[in-house]
């Protein structure tokens, strides 16, 4: 078979259905719109929210209420439980939480946690730090070590 020999399928192709073109076409004097109403009327279609004349929905609904604080701060949230992959004695960065893929982004700054339990000293660096996690990598003989220029702290 070659390219113009190809043809469509057995039923593939339609005759286009030809509207409002006499009754003999069987899509003649209403159309195919029903009998009477506004949508059979010329120019009487009405828009998606158009609810009949009833109260719409947009209106029956309260304004919407609170704010969005622009100066909030995502962190990328590691817990102290997920360090335990590092061998003892290893400085923990941002960097490295990315190459392990515990992060997802090194442009975010990074706060640990203090869920789960560590065993080992191990120097962390990241932008904060809850009070349980400072503890628990200062207990298991580690350091910790906060990044500046994550948010000005006001």
């Amino acid at each position: 078979m070659k390219l113009h020999e190809m043809e469509a399928g057995e039923g593939a192709r339609h005759r286009r259905k030809r509207i409002g073109r006499g009754n003999s076409s069987g899509h003649g004097t209403t159309a195919g719109r029903g009998t009477k109403g506004q949508k059979a009327r010329a120019g009487g279609n009405v828009p998606p929210r158009f609810e009949g004349g009833q109260l719409p929905l947009v209106r029956r609904l309260p304004y919407k209420r609170g704010f969005v604080n622009h100066f909030r701060v995502e962190y990328a949230v590691i817990n102290v439980g997920a360090l335990q992959r590092f061998p003892a004695g290893t400085e923990v960065s941002p960097e490295m939480l990315h190459t392990n893929g515990l992060i997802e982004s090194v442009s975010m700054p990074v706060k640990i946690l203090g869920d789960g339990a560590l065993d080992r000293a191990l120097s962390v660096r990241a932008h904060r730090f809850s009070a349980t996690a400072r503890g628990k990598i200062e207990a298991a003989g580690g350091k910790v070590e906060e990044i500046g220029n994550a948010a000005s702290s006001s």
